[in-house]
């Protein structure tokens, strides 16, 4: 009992220190100097908190801190520090509207190579220097091996929670082991950074697309090598036509083919998706203390406490379902190789 009215406590204090980012949103006025409305101005924040850019703001109550101009410490201009332009001319090309959605993988792809970190970049690195900390205060062992301690314990059953539950489970026990190691840091990554986001003043990185890609094409790679290590290349080749009549081959060709793309492009989506809804909706719910009235603060802070207490399950739930179902991927990878063979033992 006193573990949960701690949470609670806590997730009430959360949605307090969230709630005064707002107070600086509603002041600002337009380039004419006229005040926004407090709805527009609410909106406008809330969209600039949860999107990606090269200015990071750290934000509290009582604090105020300068945003740090990530672009500007690793290069000002085109040919500067990680700011380097192989076509000339290319960082300052327009963009079309069709290409705005990934309008930095458009200029790179045309020459612009703008490798500055931007705020998911700099909350990956805060969040795996953090998991590296809490990893090593996490190590303590006795003479005989044995985790010492209560934080040691709770990092070795999580350890072993992942290799049991997930990798040996969906893997099998003989493959099950090889692939845990990868198993254990996507879990661990993916949930200090579901966890570092809600902590006011910081960014979720999983809320940023291009994090959730590169850790789907990771998974993506990992499933693809368990195939051809376990079925090899030709029988990795074979299992995309099936075991049809040939005139049906072509057509199931196309099938599996997309089918190899479609899993990770799931994985990308439900974390994005999830992690990026969480956060705009807490945001709404605090920006009616300022939209509607002071006094929707009663209504507004207890709603956004649940959703804090919400969110803390979220974030290792969904560490939890990447972690599964890379795992159930691979899975798939590994068992090509025992249908492969199990179909020479059959001829």
């Amino acid at each position: 009992m006193k573990q949960v009215v701690g949470l609670i406590v806590v997730a009430f204090s959360l949605a307090l220190l969230a709630a005064p980012a707002f107070a600086s949103s509603g002041s600002h006025g337009d380039e004419h100097g006229a005040p926004k409305d407090k709805a527009g101005a609410s909106s406008e924040f809330i969209l600039h908190h949860v999107a990606d850019d090269t200015e990071f703001e750290f934000e509290l109550p009582f604090v105020h801190l300068p945003p740090i101009h990530l672009a500007e410490l690793f290069g000002k201009e085109p040919g500067q520090g990680l700011y380097l332009e192989r076509v000339p001319g290319a960082c300052s090309a327009p963009v079309d509207a069709s290409q705005q959605a990934f309008e930095s993988l458009f200029r790179f792809v045309n020459g612009c190579w703008d490798l500055r970190p931007t705020k998911a970049v700099l909350s990956m690195w805060i969040a795996m220097g953090l998991l590296a900390l809490v990893l090593f205060l996490g190590r303590g062992r006795d003479q005989n091996g044995v985790p010492k301690g209560l934080f040691a314990n709770v990092v070795e059953s999580l350890v072993l929670f992942v290799r049991d539950e997930i990798a040996v489970a969906n893997i099998g026990k003989d493959e099950g082991p090889r692939y845990t190691p990868y198993l254990v840091t996507v879990f661990f990554f993916v949930a200090s950074m579901n966890y570092l986001g809600l902590i006011p003043g910081f960014y979720t990185a999983t809320s940023a697309l291009g994090v959730t890609i590169a850790l789907s094409v990771a998974t993506f790679v990992m499933t693809q090598l368990a195939g051809i290590r376990s079925a090899g290349v030709v029988g990795f080749f074979a299992h995309l036509f099936g075991d049809v009549p040939v005139w049906m081959k072509p057509l199931m060709f196309v099938v599996e083919f997309l089918g190899l793309f479609t899993k990770p492009f799931a994985l990308l989506v439900r974390l994005f998706a999830n992690m990026l809804a969480g956060h705009m909706v807490l945001f709404f719910i605090l920006s009616l203390i300022f939209v509607v009235h002071l006094g929707a603060s009663v209504v507004s802070v207890p709603l956004a406490t649940g959703l804090y207490l919400l969110e803390l399950f979220v974030a290792i739930l969904q560490a939890y379902i990447f972690t599964l179902l890379t795992a159930l991927f691979i899975g798939q990878g590994v068992a090509l190789g025992h249908h492969h063979h199990g179909d020479d033992h059959a001829h």
